[in-house]
């Protein structure tokens, strides 16, 4: 069984930076896809980046050139660096692991509160 674990959400003042951390335990295999989703209320969850297991990364549209996603896969890890924070970033953010074991099966964190002040 795979386990999420996040960290590093918090109150950030509009312009700050925080670092999100999401370790994973558990068997996630070599193929592993490692993203980063968030929440409002009244909103469906939304991508926000993914590291592919190949190399590459996706962002969307309203957080590129700000955020930057990577990885460590010694320690399945996947990290968040979200820079220049605007009002508009704030919601929960959720870590999801996308393992590949005959089939795709997801793993999601808990969760992490992210609140910029303006």
């Amino acid at each position: 069984q795979v386990r999420l674990v996040e960290s590093g959400g918090g109150l950030v003042q509009a312009g700050g930076s925080l670092r999100l951390s999401c370790a994973a335990s558990g068997n996630i295999g070599s193929s592993a896809d490692m993203s980063w989703y968030r929440q409002v209320p009244g909103k469906q969850r939304e991508l926000v980046a993914v590291s592919l297991s190949r190399g590459s990364t996706h962002y969307a549209d309203s957080v590129k050139g700000r955020f930057t996603i990577s990885r460590d896969n010694t320690k399945n890890g996947v990290y968040l660096q979200m820079n220049n924070l605007k009002a508009e970033d704030t919601g929960v953010y959720y870590c999801n692991v996308a393992v590949y074991f005959a089939g795709r099966t997801d793993y999601w964190g808990q969760g992490t509160q992210v609140t910029v002040s303006s």
